[in-house]
């Protein structure tokens, strides 16, 4: 076997998954975990990390996204243990609901750090990797909140739409060096953390999901990433919108009493 071809193999069915400390980011390293994937798992908590490392058999990389220092510490890692071919940007966020005219700077800011300089960078670094492996996919988690707007929301609104344009970009720029762009966005999804670490009260968060027969779960999205990111390369779903039965829409939402 050539040394291209050992490193084919050697990167075949290898994935970074970030946000990988919890919710659908956790989800989807078990996920591909128990397909056979080996899984390079990154986020900024390293006891939640070892923890998942522990359960799963993952590889454990602490690190921010934001952080420049630390995606080239990250790079050389994944590098030295062999490359991916797989690369699945989970990690983003919201703070805040306000109107935008009582916006606050530093959550707005944060949302975009996050969402989309996180995303751009961590995929910028890794493309090098990815176009030599041959068959290189990125899988970019975004949300329904980046399709269309709605009151209270344009923080995460501004950043989900940024980061889904990114994408479509991508896209195009990579499809000659045979890299698979994939875009997965999320409606109501329960988590333990995303409405409350937007909304900052738990009574709060709670209030998102009262009433919703069966909100999505971090499973159900992670089992959609997994499928997605396993089909045979030339298959590309594109663009990916998942909802649960009771939201019809961004604005139309089933509770029952």
């Amino acid at each position: 076997m050539s040394e291209s071809g050992a490193n084919n193999t050697a990167r075949s069915k290898a994935a970074v998954v970030t946000g990988a400390s919890s919710g659908i980011g956790e989800a989807t390293v078990r996920a591909l975990r128990a397909d056979g994937w080996r899984v390079f798992a990154v986020a900024r908590r390293a006891d939640r990390l070892e923890k998942l490392a522990a359960d799963t058999g993952a590889v454990a990389c602490p690190a921010d996204i934001s952080d420049d220092g630390d995606i080239a510490a990250l790079l050389e890692g994944v590098t030295e243990a062999g490359g991916i071919d797989t690369l699945v940007n989970i990690a983003g966020g919201a703070r805040g609901s306000d109107r935008v005219a009582d916006a606050v700077t530093e959550d707005w800011d944060w949302m975009y750090q996050v969402n989309v300089l996180g995303t751009m960078k961590i995929t910028r670094a890794f493309l090098p990797m990815l176009r030599d492996c041959g068959e290189g996919t990125v899988l970019n988690l975004t949300s329904t909140a980046g399709l269309a707007a709605y009151e209270g929301g344009a923080g995460y609104n501004a950043a989900k739409f940024a980061q889904h344009a990114m994408t479509g970009a991508l896209r195009l720029e990579e499809a000659e060096n045979n890299i698979r762009v994939i875009e997965v966005a999320p409606g109501l999804v329960r988590t333990p953390e995303f409405a409350l670490n937007r909304l900052g009260d738990q009574e709060a968060a709670d209030k998102v999901y009262a009433g919703v027969e069966k909100p999505l779960t971090s499973e159900d999205v992670a089992d959609v990433v997994k499928y997605a990111v396993s089909l045979p390369h030339h298959v590309n779903l594109d663009h990916i919108t998942i909802r649960p039965v009771a939201q019809a829409s961004n604005y139309k939402l089933i509770r029952k009493a």
